[in-house]
Formats: C-alpha cells, structure tokens, sequence
C-alpha cells in the first residue's frame, strides 16, 4: 500500500478518480480539519484540569486519527465487492462484542450505561464501530431481496433486530434509534413492499416507548426537553447550559478559543455537546457554513447513489450519506433543544476514537462507490509524460 495515499495533498492518484471521488474526499478532509481545530478548544480546559495537559485529548486524537486513515485509504483503494464479501464478518464480530458488553465484570461503564469492552488501554466501543457494516450488510441484504429466498431473508432480519436490542440493553437509545432508521431508510430505498415498513416502523416506535417507560433517565430526558428551563439546575442543565452557549455566539461568534460555556458549564463538550461550543465560538454564520458542508456532501452521495449502476452500491452510497449527515444533524438537533437531549457524537467532531474509525470507513466507503459509479475515473485531468524511449517508440508507431 503506498503510504503517500494518505497525504491529501501528495497523492497522485487521485486526479484519475471521478469527480464526485474528488469532491467527497476534499469534503471529508475539510470535515476532519475544521472537527480537529473545533476539538482542540472545546477539550482544552477540561483535558488541562484532568491530566494537566491541555493537549491530552487533542493528541490521542490525533492517534486515533492515523488509524482511522489507514482504514480510510484501504477502502478507498479496494473493490467495493470484496469488501461487501468480508462485511458480514465484521458485523458479527461486532454483533458478539455488543453482547459482551452486557456482562458485568466485562463490560466498562460510563454514566449507567455499559458500552465499551477496555483492551488493554484501548477502550473499543462496538456499537459505534458496527455502523458502517450495518450499512454494508443492509444494503447487500435489500438490494438482492428479490434474488434471495425467505430463509436468508428472516435470518439477516432476526441478525438486525438482535444489533438493535443488544445496542437498546446497554442502554442506549440514539444509537439504537440511528442504526434502525438507517436500515429501514435503506430497505426503502431498496423498493420493499410498504407493507413491512409500516408494521417496521410502528414496531420500532413502540419499542423506543416501551424503553422511555421503562428507563427512567430516559423519560426525564423526554420531559426537560419540552421545558428545560423548569428545572435549569437538574434535568435540565445541559440543555440549559446548551443553549446558553449556542444564543451566546450571536452572529459572528465569540471567536476562536473563547468560549464561555466550555469552562465547566457546559458537560461533556468534547463530545455530546462540541456543536454547542462551535456555534458559541462561530457564531450563526459558522453554524449556517457547517449546515451547508453537510448539505454539500449530502448532495454530493445522492448523485453517487443516482449514478451507481449496481443496486448494492447504490444502497451504500443512500446508507452512508443517512449515516454520516443523519448523525450530524441529531447531534445538532440536541444541542440546540430541537431533539430530546442523547449521546450521540459529531461525526469527525467529537472525541473518540471508535467513532472517528467509524465516520472515516463510511466517508472511503462512500468515495469508493463514487470511484467505481463513473467511467469518468480511467479519464485522466493530464495526460502522463513520456520519456525519450517512449516518445519513440509512439512516433514510429503512427509513422507506420
């Protein structure tokens, strides 16, 4: 693999790739740049008043950053059929790991609610790493639905509805929420009858009532939402606190680093809340530039998905663009009290490792659909230089 692939601006390849390649992966690394710049501010105090060092987060980060690209790049270089043809692995691997998370002793806690497995110093959260195989796995299973008989049907279906309960046990209802309505959004889009997606989606929705019933925190959550100023104190206070940030920037902001709210008024503001800090230190302006990236790269996979040629890649491209752009815009939902508050990060934005791993495989998986929807890929923008020998040898070969 050539390592110089993972320098945007030193891989030579990419000016044979489709326009639309091109565009997303420039997309995809501006995301990444401005979420880098974003959580070096918002983590600073709180990784100073913690470790002492202001940078704590911010480098790990970045490690984790590495990581994530070398798995970019391996998507972005390989068939998207071979990785359709490994993916159902990987989700049961993932599937597995959900599960052990449940098991006392095993399961690593954090706010009541057990969701990463600790390797060693490596925390691995398998419900955040399982996302973009849930999108590969649906997308093989509804675009072949016609060619496929009911046992494999069931099967998948059954292997679905068992990633979506060991995700909701944990407990954590936004991410169950996210990877069910990315399946069923695919399985639409894939041309199911509306028979099964209606008795889907009510049995979805009354699952996610069953759960509000049920987990308490959940139901305040539901109930400081509608009016979190009743109790700005308790239930309340992150949104409160949220919205105290988000009003603050105003229109052009606070600036760069000058954020009020992230001096331990605002909680957890690396992560849940980064989008709260954004618009504090950008201001409506920068809130409206965001807005207006993820609308471009949400563009940008609808014309990948109307251009695939295949029906599998067709469903990847829709599966991804809901992943990566539905994700964004809950969190940003929340943190500007138009969704119930949960805990689902900023894709690219938010600190961690599992779901920045997570966010960058999606975007490769959506280029790589880019680079093999187009023929416009074998076109390159300049045409190679020849050497003396080559020169040559094409001149006799016209001259005869």
């Amino acid at each position: 693999m050539n390592l110089r692939h993972l320098i945007p601006f030193f891989d030579n390849s990419v000016s044979n790739w489709a326009l639309e390649a091109r565009l997303l992966r420039w997309l995809t690394f501006i995301w990444l740049f401005v979420g880098l710049i974003m959580l070096f501010s918002a983590s600073y105090p709180v990784a100073d008043a913690r470790h002492d060092d202001g940078l704590y987060y911010f480098k790990r980060q970045l490690l984790w950053v590495l990581v994530a690209l070398f798995g970019f790049n391996t998507i972005v270089n390989s068939p998207l059929q071979k990785i359709l043809g490994q993916s159902h692995w990987f989700l049961m691997v993932f599937l597995t790991l959900i599960f052990v998370t449940l098991i006392p002793g095993l399961g690593k806690k954090a706010f009541d609610a057990a969701r990463w497995i600790a390797i060693g110093p490596i925390p691995i959260q398998p419900s955040e790493l399982i996302k973009p195989f849930l999108v590969l796995q649906s997308a093989r299973l509804f675009g072949n639905w016609e060619r496929i008989g009911w046992r494999v049907r069931c099967g998948w279906l059954v292997i679905f509805g068992l990633v979506l309960l060991g995700i909701l046990a944990q407990p954590n209802l936004s991410t169950t929420a996210l990877c069910g309505m990315t399946i069923w959004l695919i399985a639409l889009a894939g041309g199911l009858p509306y028979k099964y997606l209606g008795g889907t989606a009510i049995g979805g929705v009354l699952l996610a009532l069953l759960s509000i019933s049920i987990k308490e925190y959940q139901r305040k959550r539901v109930m400081s939402f509608l009016n979190p100023w009743a109790d700005a104190t308790g239930d309340g206070y992150q949104l409160v606190q949220s919205l105290l940030a988000v009003g603050s920037g105003r229109t052009w902001g606070a600036g760069f680093g000058l954020s009020q709210q992230k001096l331990f008024y605002l909680p957890i503001q690396d992560t849940d809340f980064i989008f709260a800090v954004f618009a504090e230190e950008f201001g409506f302006v920068g809130s409206m530039v965001l807005l207006a990236l993820l609308a471009i790269f949400a563009t940008l996979g609808l014309v990948v998905a109307l251009k695939a040629k295949n029906s599998v890649h067709r469903l990847v491209a829709i599966g991804v663009t809901i992943l990566m752009v539905g994700q964004s815009l809950l969190h940003i939902g929340v943190a500007t009290g138009s969704l119930p508050t949960t805990g689902l990060p900023l894709p690219l934005f938010s600190y961690g490792g599992n779901s920045m791993i997570a966010s960058l495989i999606a975007a490769g998986l959506l280029i790589r659909v880019a680079r093999e929807s187009s023929e416009a890929e074998v076109v390159p923008l300049r045409k190679p230089l020849l050497s003396n020998g080559q020169r040559r040898r094409t001149f006799h070969k016209t001259r005869n």
